[in-house]
């Protein structure tokens, strides 16, 4: 089946840059958002103010009504932040469901209380046999970077080859390059887990510490990514690709990174609520830290610089006390 219209949920600055991507090659898309206000902005001036000096193509529509937006797709895209991802998928089975529609999922994150990935959450309303039709585009990709056409890979994760597939031929352009996969559950995780060691890497900035430190603190925030991730049943592969290593080094590095940028924050004095205020957009990794904290404590896996991350935002630690928790803990070896 040709493949003409699509549906985008979510006109953040990852939504509406990925929007604008798919209108460059010729699809119809519409995009739907919680946030009227956003959307009137994005319809009378074409941008949000993120990423800056960033205009969405003119043949992207803006539609406030959620059933109008979910009938309109032939493939729907999420773009919301993970703790919305149950709302728009409970949306989006009363008001038809997926219907043998592709389903991208772009959100990194864990549900909070339950501890579910974003494809765990969709096969929970939907059924499991419906993930043959659920795919995610992860890994290193910055808006602000893939709007203005510099190149980027990611990777399109799902346990149907064909899914996969459709997804990368959907997304894929010179610049923005899509590999495929199926460990899809690898890649939520890793995109998921990175954004509490980016924090870490925030904070290891908002100190005034080294490179040796920065790159001590990735190399071991990805063990325990990886620790995690094999225990759940995840490839280790993946940890070492695009959603893994890749996304972990542009989110803990980048100036575009929101959470690397709160972590700098909280490093200078910023309680988590200033600091949050200060970045002005979702921050991923406040919300995952805790669980993250609590899964690894469910699956009885060590996750040190989590634990430390999450005893900072929860717990009243400050930031050099966590960083003196990490220094003095028991030698170990190095793979464990």
């Amino acid at each position: 089946m040709k493949i003409e219209r699509i549906t985008v949920f979510g006109a953040g600055a990852w939504g509406v840059t990925l929007a604008d991507l798919l209108a460059k090659k010729g699809y119809s898309v519409c995009v739907w958002d919680v946030d009227e206000a956003v959307l009137t902005m994005l319809r009378e001036k074409r941008t949000r103010g993120t990423p800056p000096n960033f205009f969405v193509n003119e043949a992207v529509a803006f539609e406030s009504d959620f059933a109008q937006a979910a009938a309109y797709g032939e493939v729907l895209v999420s773009v919301v932040p993970s703790f919305a991802v149950r709302s728009v998928c409970e949306k989006l089975r009363t008001s038809g469901g997926v219907q043998g529609r592709l389903f991208v999922s772009c959100s990194k994150g864990i549900e909070e209380d339950t501890l579910l990935l974003p494809s765990q959450v969709f096969a929970e309303i939907f059924g499991e046999q419906s993930l043959r039709y659920f795919a995610v585009l992860s890994g290193p990709s910055h808006a602000e970077e893939v709007c203005r056409g510099i190149p980027t890979t990611v990777v399109s994760a799902s346990s149907e080859s064909s899914t996969a597939v459709a997804v990368q031929d959907l997304f894929m352009t010179r610049e923005f390059r899509v590999y495929t996969q199926a460990d899809v559950r690898g890649v939520e995780l890793g995109g998921a887990l990175k954004n509490v060691i980016a924090i870490a890497a925030g904070a290891c900035d908002g100190l005034g510490f080294g490179d040796n430190t920065k790159a001590a603190l990735l190399t071991r925030g990805l063990a325990e990514i990886t620790r995690a991730a094999v225990a759940l049943g995840a490839q280790r592969e993946t940890l070492a690709g695009l959603a893994g290593l890749g996304d972990l080094v542009v989110t803990a590095m980048s100036r575009h990174s929101r959470n690397r940028l709160f972590g700098e924050l909280l490093a200078r004095g910023r309680s988590s609520a200033a600091a949050l205020q200060e970045v002005g957009a979702v921050v991923e990794g406040y919300r995952t830290t805790r669980s993250a904290y609590q899964l690894s404590r469910k699956i009885g896996v060590e996750m040190p610089i989590t634990e430390a991350i999450y005893r900072v935002l929860y717990e009243g630690l400050s930031v050099p006390e966590a960083v003196a928790l990490l220094l003095e803990r028991e030698p170990k070896p190095e793979i464990y």
